[in-house]
């Protein structure tokens, strides 16, 4: 695949944060692009805007059949109308992560993997770098708030790539610099195991090119079998990593801190998300940074001017009245993370969590862990579960999670969720899930203020 030789590219699922950021990446050099995807949304209306074609409908007479190469999404059935025409008529088609693959190949490549964290320490990495002034091209998984976007281009030959673990994709790339942030199990309707799952981080490891460096999170599980010509570990406060953060103090939802290394410090710097993890992750970012010679005035005016990923620990609304934060939370880790995060800046006020499952496959594998994380809530509001890509499980409902759960918990559909919300104060409200729950974020966000 010679990215510079295609003229017409053709997207099945362009609206996906991953497919649209390739998509926007080949629409910015000036290539044709269009596509397919199930449902309008505010991005691919945003898609549309920028000048790429988009139908709704699974149509071959509504394809493009010029095309000089097909990108689909793992999320496609194989039954896909549209997906089938173009493989039985001869067309190049390849996955999303055959296109990342060309890229890591081609530029010098940063990648970030993990169960969490990824989406927001490459978008981390990607505003350092861009704010600096050093420069790079972002492939992302989440919209950035400074940018408004998942995919910005620089004329400097190097690439930020969030590497997503689901169907193994992530092990296509061959990074110069790779980040590991978490293995914890997830996706066993792929993997089948925890322990299939971490073979195949350790291999994402195995493929950094010679010479290249790995900086992964201090403590990870199977940490040794993790492979590189160099290595670096972080922590949030772990003084035995290569660094970590020190003299952390909370400052109105966000925080002040240290970063620590053997050989070099950066002191006073702002992070103005919550989210106690988001120091560790920003820290990790950090250290990216440095490795490619960012000195420390612009590592510290970039992360004090970093404001966050949409649905990332977002503050939808934050005075003395009201705090209602927004979060794509879907694991049990991440709601842990989460909820003690926003109780530890918000002491004292009543925490409520509406929270949509996702996946019937992974509500069912972690169903103990989703009700101890959700039970460090006041209270908790269940959605039922979001299918994704899955059919119902029998026996599997938001019922498992609400018999588990030690707080009170109550299951409602999104449309009754705005009428509670009306009768019930809720000092400290968080709505988290990875389906469609974020189409409750701006009806709440209304009703609050």
């Amino acid at each position: 695949m010679d990215l510079n030789n295609i003229h017409k590219v053709y997207f099945i699922g362009i609206g996906g944060i991953g497919m649209s950021a390739i998509a926007r990446f080949f629409n910015e050099k000036g290539v044709k692009v269009s596509g397919y995807d199930r449902t309008a949304t505010p991005l691919t209306r945003q898609l549309e805007a920028e000048g790429m074609q988009i139908h709704y409908t699974d149509d071959v007479n509504a394809i493009d059949k010029d095309t000089n190469l097909v990108v689909y999404t793992p999320a496609i059935p194989a039954t896909h109308t549209e997906l089938q025409w173009y493989r039985d008529n001869g067309y190049e088609v390849v996955k999303r992560s055959d296109v990342l693959q060309e890229i890591t190949r081609t530029l010098f490549a940063i990648t970030v993997a993990g169960t969490h964290g990824k989406t927001t320490v490459s978008t981390m990495i990607a505003h350092l770098l861009t704010d600096s002034g050093y420069g790079c091209n972002a492939f992302l998984g989440g919209i950035s708030v400074n940018y408004n976007k998942n995919f910005w281009s620089s004329d400097k030959q190097v690439a930020v790539i969030e590497a997503d673990e689901y169907d193994r994709s992530f092990l296509k790339l061959s990074p110069d610099i790779a980040v590991l942030t978490a293995m914890d199990a997830d996706h066993l309707d792929i993997y089948g195991t925890p322990e299939a799952m971490e073979e195949a981080f350790i291999q994402y490891t195995h493929n950094i090119k010679p010479n290249g460096t790995l900086i992964a999170r201090f403590g990870l599980h199977r940490g040794s079998e993790l492979k590189a010509d160099n290595k670096l570990l972080y922590s949030l406060q772990n003084d035995a990593a290569n660094a970590y953060a020190a003299n952390i103090r909370m400052i109105n939802g966000g925080y002040e801190f240290d970063v620590m290394q053997q050989d070099w410090m950066i002191d006073n710097l702002h992070l103005q998300i919550g989210g106690m993890h988001n120091v560790e992750n920003v820290v990790a970012a950090i250290t990216v940074a440095h490795l490619l010679g960012i000195s420390a005035d612009k590592i510290r005016a970039a992360v004090a001017s970093f404001k966050g990923i949409k649905r990332r620990f977002e503050y939808v609304i934050k005075n003395d009245h009201q705090v209602y934060i927004d979060d794509y939370a879907h694991h049990p880790e991440e709601l842990r993370a989460l909820i003690t995060s926003a109780r530890a800046l918000f002491p004292g006020r009543q925490c409520t969590v509406i929270f949509q499952p996702h996946l019937f496959s992974r509500t069912r594998d972690f169903a103990e862990g989703f009700a101890a994380s959700l039970s460090l809530a006041d209270e908790v509001i269940l959605l039922p579960i979001y299918p994704a890509r899955e059919l119902p499980i029998a026996g599997v409902t938001s019922e498992i999670l609400a018999a588990r759960i030690t707080v009170p918990v109550k299951i409602m559909q999104k449309e009754e969720v705005l009428e509670w919300l009306k009768k019930t104060p809720v000092p400290l409200l968080i709505t988290a899930g990875a389906g469609d729950i974020d189409q409750l974020k701006e009806p709440i966000s209304h009703l609050l203020n």
